[in-house]
């Protein structure tokens, strides 16, 4: 199974150049049964990844273009009278996919991103006084721009929670710059993707993740490192519970992928910035002084106490 989830990340290498790490996280919340926010600007590959992922697994993917105008029907689908039977007919929405691409989520109004939250958090919707379940495995990637901000939606707090990561894709290097030119000098090379590994075979593996081992000294670290979020003066508000959880599964999730069946300190440590981040509310004045939720988590990483010594006497 170590393999398969390797086979996953070098196939998405051979459309994303130089993204492997962007890979690894976003393969990571998918094994963890959480969901990705992509923010950057236009134009580095966020979509791209995305189709890629799917492809990658045999998924069925879906894509929601956000906009202004866009209703929560249009997300979750709408109920339709059928004149020959006399009975209203469910037509579902793209919500209902296996992978589902949430294109500039910022875009649309705080009605239509809220469409987006049971769906996120219990892998349902519901519609007309019935609950629908939606098929696993489900997996939200939603794309944002940080850069323009005229006619967009922020994101509330509570939509942002439901995010298990948060990650930016950043610009190539010159020379991956010239290899993306050359791979797509004649065709795309994303419409020579094949599936690497089954659904069946995905699941299978999200439920290993879940049997991964977690000593109860990294629980209490994982907690520790929530707990002084709350704590920092220039904090309006910290982490939540949901997000120790969160940070937790995904540590279970690098851990399978590194071939362990147990977490260590270094697997929270690295995964601590993009679990934690984006949700860190920060003060007014933290902000105009140009500090970072990352570096405010650095700070903490460096301070907490590492549970070091319990494993070396294993």
């Amino acid at each position: 199974m170590h393999q398969k989830i390797e086979s996953i990340i070098s196939n998405i290498e051979k459309v994303m150049i130089g993204k492997r790490e962007v890979a690894q996280l976003s393969v990571v919340a998918m094994l963890a049964g959480g969901h990705v926010l992509l923010e950057d600007v236009p134009g580095v590959g966020k979509t791209m990844m995305v189709r890629s992922l799917a492809k990658s697994v045999g998924a069925e993917f879906k894509r929601i273009q956000f906009t202004p105008d866009l209703l929560p029907s249009d997300v979750i689908g709408v109920s339709i009278y059928n004149p020959k039977t006399l009975q209203f007919e469910f037509r579902p929405g793209p919500i209902l996919g296996n992978i589902v691409l949430a294109d500039e989520i910022n875009r649309t109004s705080p009605k239509t991103q809220s469409a987006l939250l049971e769906s996120m958090e219990e892998a349902s919707i519901s519609i007309d006084g019935q609950t629908i379940h939606i098929p696993k495995p489900f997996f939200v990637m939603a794309t944002q721009n940080p850069i323009e901000y005229e006619g967009t939606y922020p994101l509330p707090e509570a939509q942002l929670d439901r995010f298990m990561l948060k990650i930016r894709m950043g610009y190539p290097s010159p020379q991956e710059e010239v290899e993306v030119l050359r791979r797509a000098e004649h065709n795309q090379p994303i419409g020579t993707l094949d599936s690497v590994i089954s659904l069946e075979e995905l699941l299978e593996l999200q439920e290993e993740v879940k049997n991964i081992y977690v000593e109860d000294s990294i629980k209490a670290y994982i907690v520790q490192i929530a707990r002084a979020t709350r704590k920092v003066s220039e904090v309006y508000l910290g982490v939540s519970p949901r997000a120790s959880i969160a940070l937790m599964k995904a540590s279970q999730a690098f851990a399978k992928m590194q071939n362990r069946d147990y977490v260590i300190p270094d697997d929270v440590q690295y995964l601590a910035p993009y679990v934690f981040a984006h949700r860190i509310i920060l003060r007014p004045e933290a902000r105009y002084e140009g500090i970072t939720q990352e570096a405010i988590l650095n700070r903490i990483i460096n301070k907490a106490i590492v549970p070091i010594k319990r494993y070396a006497e294993k």
